[in-house]
């Protein structure tokens, strides 16, 4: 493994945290990318003067955390880095292919729906009316990411299942010449239903993220409703607070 790996035994972090954050900085970077093997617990562990007890609680916290994965007859895989999404207004989409995720999309729904009482409220149309919806997986190197389903104001643009697999929904909004401004987003967390379980190869139960953007653009238009699932072990939202004055 061509990694320029050290501990430092006079710190008082523990070694294996040492390790194991040099290990995700690695995979963060791109130095070690998807796919390649970590190499051998023993060799490693010889190489860095570290038993190998220490080593194999390094991995397993980055099996946990799902940047590794061991593989019977194969051995200690990694799989993908996470994708940190900073608050701001972007797609994931946008934020996959920065993280060099090679997102890919299935269209699951490209429908016209009836509004529900919270969908016409975020979007300001009448209870009942028309509505476009649209329901995709999003992947990263072929593992299911986030369920997106987006409520769109009907006659917004054109929703061709076609283009909605080969790009994100912002930028198809942008083409079409919309602005986007500003969004009012909420963000939590609950156990998968089997569903959901099943869409994201997740166990039932497991603990999903879920964000809910309402979207307007630069006249202050509703332009979409979005109400989202994602995988924790693969994908994080970052914040940055500041002190007020």
């Amino acid at each position: 493994m061509p990694l320029e790996l050290s501990v430092d035994r006079s710190s008082p972090v523990p070694l294996y945290f040492q390790l194991s954050q040099q290990l995700e900085a690695a995979i963060e970077h791109g130095e070690l990318t998807p796919g390649s093997l970590l190499g051998n617990e023993i060799e490693l562990a010889a190489r860095l003067g570290l038993s190998r007890p220490t080593v194999r609680q390094a991995i397993q916290s980055l099996v946990d955390k799902g940047l590794l994965v061991r593989r019977r007859g194969v051995g200690t895989q990694v799989v993908h880095s996470q994708v940190k999404r900073p608050l701001e207004l972007s797609s994931l989409f946008d934020d996959l292919e920065a993280a060099g995720q090679r997102p890919a999309t299935k269209v699951l729904v490209n429908t016209v729906v009836p509004a529900s009482a919270e969908v016409a409220a975020a979007l300001g149309v009448a209870e009942g009316g028309d509505v476009h919806r649209i329901d995709r997986l999003r992947l990263a190197h072929g593992e299911p990411m986030a369920y997106l389903s987006n409520h769109i104001p009907l006659g917004l643009l054109d929703l061709d299942t076609a283009q909605l697999e080969a790009t994100g929904l912002y930028r198809m909004m942008r083409t079409a010449g919309i602005t986007l401004h500003s969004a009012r987003q909420s963000i939590g967390a609950r156990g998968a239903t089997a569903e959901e379980a099943e869409r994201l190869a997740e166990p039932e139960g497991a603990p999903l993220l879920t964000m809910q953007r309402t979207t307007f653009d630069d006249t202050g238009r509703a332009v979409e409703f979005g109400s989202h699932t994602y995988r924790p072990t693969r994908y994080s939202f970052e914040f940055q607070l500041l002190v007020r004055p």
